[in-house]
């Protein structure tokens, strides 16, 4: 099998997501970020993340992080490259994520997500497909956050923040064309898994799993999409490969431009209805 959440899609503007999650924004989300149909391992991504102390109640913010997670202990910045997923089943005892697990969670942002294979066809050549929620809603993928800066120049450089995305095994919207999918944390758990007082990993885990059944629809894309260097909201038109050109957008499927957000039959994401930006520590 190809890697899994190996790609992704993420348009909307930071002013409209922090919104969204009633999240203050970080200065660097909105200086560092650009809309992407194409965002690869090393790229920037935005993620939603939770900041308080033992005075206070955690609240959520919006920030940027560089996709490929760094341990605070590597050298450098190269083993981020094969750390952009973690497996769910074994996330909490990996030492490369331990630390993060037990602290450092956040909720990864994505319009939608890319995967390879060709349903009924094992063998023949993979398609790229797109996933993309049912309901036209945001995905928030389970992530994980550190910061790194280089061993034996503290403070020389701001620290540069990492990401990873968990993945688990693939429900019955994706089996067919992967057997792994990235972990989707819904609206109802997002305070629990983002709550930095919770670190207990027997709890934690049982939000890793997949999503119902139907939550995701997914249709085939332009094959142009297997090089990261093309990056235009036509890779996510649905496509066939009898076709030389991309199809058309169908009635229901309206790609979208940088900076506006089309949701269909979605409102936008300002008339949303959201909890509040404080997140509930968990009692015991």
């Amino acid at each position: 099998m190809t890697p899994v959440c190996g790609r992704f899609t993420l348009y909307d503007s930071p002013d409209q997501l922090a919104r969204f999650f009633t999240a203050r924004m970080d200065d660097g989300a909105a200086v560092d970020y650009r809309p992407s149909w194409n965002i690869a391992p090393t790229r920037t991504v935005l993620a939603v993340v939770a900041r308080g102390d033992a005075a206070a109640p955690p609240t959520r913010e919006l920030r940027s992080f560089r996709w490929g997670l760094v341990p605070s202990w590597a050298k450098d910045l190269t083993i981020g490259n094969k750390l952009f997923n973690a497996r769910a089943e074994t996330v909490p005892d990996k030492p490369a994520f331990r630390s993060a697990f037990r602290r450092r969670r956040c909720l990864v942002i994505a319009d939608g997500f890319y995967e390879w294979g060709r349903p009924g066809e094992p063998s023949g050549n993979k398609l790229p497909y797109y996933f993309r929620r049912c309901d036209g809603n945001l995905l928030t993928f389970a992530g994980l956050w550190e910061s790194w800066q280089p061993p034996g120049q503290p403070g020389a450089d701001p620290p540069i923040r990492t990401c990873t995305v968990i993945t688990t095994s693939a429900n019955h919207d994706v089996e067919d064309i992967h057997d792994r999918m990235p972990v989707i944390v819904e609206r109802y758990d997002w305070d629990e898994w983002l709550d930095p007082g919770i670190g207990d990993a027997r709890h934690l885990t049982r939000l890793l799993v997949p999503v119902p059944a139907s939550t995701l629809t997914r249709h085939p894309v332009d094959p142009a999409v297997n090089s990261s260097r093309n990056d235009n909201e036509r890779l996510i038109r649905p496509y066939t490969d009898n076709d030389d050109q991309p199809a058309t957008a169908s009635d229901d499927f309206q790609p979208v431009a940088a900076g506006r957000t089309v949701r269909v039959p979605e409102a936008p994401l300002e008339q949303s209805t959201l909890p509040g930006a404080q997140v509930k520590r968990a009692t015991t």
